[in-house]
Order: structure tokens, then sequence, then C-alpha cells
């Protein structure tokens, strides 16, 4: 039977002991997938452990640490500086987080080569930005002003991987954003308005209203508040659901070459969103 895992620490509450059996199903493959909770200072001892599956996921905080494990980098796992997934035959890291981002934003019908506003630049939101800029996307970063230090280093990514790419920072005063030109798309990067939370908004409805479509990185309440008030104005709305499932599903593909039918993965993720 083939062994797959997630490694992280501390572990918690995690889907992707629902998704990843789900999948192997649908593949009709025997495999079991566990998780395995590593201290960072482990995790450099486990890599036997490691070695005796056939491929795994990483979580925080050992997405720049796994690379010491790896003998290659994708594309992809290069430009982030970040790996989430290993094919354990050749040692290979991957980052499905892109793959899954990108993939989302299809499925909303919108593109990333437009105008885009981001709000949040840590973790999913340093990815998100950078993935923007190189799909083309007139770029703004709304962030914090305690994270503007944040924010214009994810700008100096950006300009090291392309010189000529249209970014700028916007500054959020107060807790939510209130001002902009508007756009094309706006994504929340951020964990405003996820549960318990589920009142609050990274942004004011004025602010929704100047965009065509809206995406929230948040699968915790299915239908966030940002989203729920998208939808009232109009505007193409998704959750981040689709992003954690179709990041699974880029594994799958990566550990050995799954192919799915478009029906059975969007089932999956109702499957997965109703199960919150």
């Amino acid at each position: 039977m083939k062994k797959y895992c997630l490694i992280g620490h501390p572990l918690g509450h995690s889907l992707s002991p629902k998704i990843h059996p789900k999948l192997f199903a649908l593949s009709s493959i025997e495999a079991e997938y566990t998780l395995n909770d590593i201290a960072p200072e482990e995790l450099s001892e486990k890599y036997d452990l490691l070695d005796s599956f056939d491929g795994f996921n990483i979580t925080i905080p050992h997405k720049i640490a796994i690379i010491d494990y790896c003998r290659s980098l994708s594309e992809g796992a290069e430009r982030y500086h970040s790996v989430n997934c290993v094919k354990v035959s050749d040692k290979t890291g991957y980052n499905t987080d892109a793959v899954g981002f990108v993939k989302s934003i299809e499925m909303l019908g919108a593109s990333l080569n437009s105008r885009v506003t981001v709000i949040g630049c840590g973790g999913v939101g340093r990815m998100i930005c950078i993935e923007a800029a190189a799909q083309g996307a007139v770029l703004t970063i709304a962030a914090l002003e305690k994270d503007v230090p944040l924010a214009q280093k994810v700008v100096e990514e950006i300009k090291a991987q392309n010189a000529s790419a249209d970014v700028k920072i916007s500054v959020i005063s107060g807790g939510a954003l209130e001002d902009t030109e508007g756009g094309d798309l706006l994504i929340n990067a951020t964990p405003v308005g996820m549960f318990p939370n589920v009142q609050n908004m990274p942004c004011t409805e004025d602010v929704v209203g100047k965009f065509s479509a809206v995406f929230d990185v948040i699968y915790n309440p299915k239908e966030t508040r940002l989203l729920n008030t998208a939808r009232k104005l109009g505007k193409k709305a998704m959750g981040g659901m689709a992003m954690l499932v179709l990041q699974a599903v880029a594994a799958h593909e990566i550990w050995y070459g799954a192919k799915f039918n478009k029906s059975d993965i969007d089932a999956l993720i109702s499957e997965m969103e109703n199960a919150i």
C-alpha cells in the first residue's frame, strides 16, 4: 500500500486527512494518508522517516526548512522559496499552493492579468502577490501600516523577478481598507472574517463595489461576510476551499500522475465546504 502524509507543527485541525483519501478513492489507488507532527528542531532527524513515504505534504513551519531535504525544486518552489509537496522517489519539492490559487481564479471566471488588489502580504498573501505579478497583474498590495516593511520586501521580490512589474503599496489606515481606485479582482489574503470572528471584513462595502470579482482565501466559514457582500452587490465571488482542494489535486498529479474529472473535483469542493 502506498503511504503519504502531512508534516507540520503543531498540526491541530487539518482537512487533509479528509481530502486526500477521497482523491485516492477517485483514482482507485490503495493508499493511507497520515499526520506527522514534527517539531522544527526534529526535522532533520526525521529524514529517514520521510524516506519511508511515497510522498508528503508540508505545512507551517517546515515549508522553507524542508528544502534542505530536497534534491531539486520545481520552478514554482524556487520562485517562492517554499515547498509544500515532495515526491520522495526523486526528492523533488513543489509548491502546489500557487497551482491551487491560479486554478481557483480560473474557476471564479476572473483573470490575474488585470487590475488586482491583494489585502495582506504575509504567508499565503506573499505567494498570491508574487503569482499575480508574474501573471501580468497591475498589482496593488494593501497592507496595515505595521506591515508596510513586509509589503516592501514582497515588492522587492517581485521586482527582482521582473523589474518592469507594475506594483504599488496602499497603506490601510484603521482596521479595514476604505479607499481604493477599484479594479477587476479583489483578494483577501488575511484571516479577517475567519471563524469565529465572522462579522469582520477586511474592507468596506464601498470598496467591494469597485471590483468585478472577489476571492477570499478563508474557507471557514464557507460564506464570509466579504463573500456575502460581494454576491449581494452582484459580483463574482469565491471562498478558499477550492484553493485548498485544488492544491491537493495538484499533489496527486505530481505523486502518481493522477487525472480527475472536473465534475468529481467540483463535487469534492462542495462536499468539503458543507463539512465546515
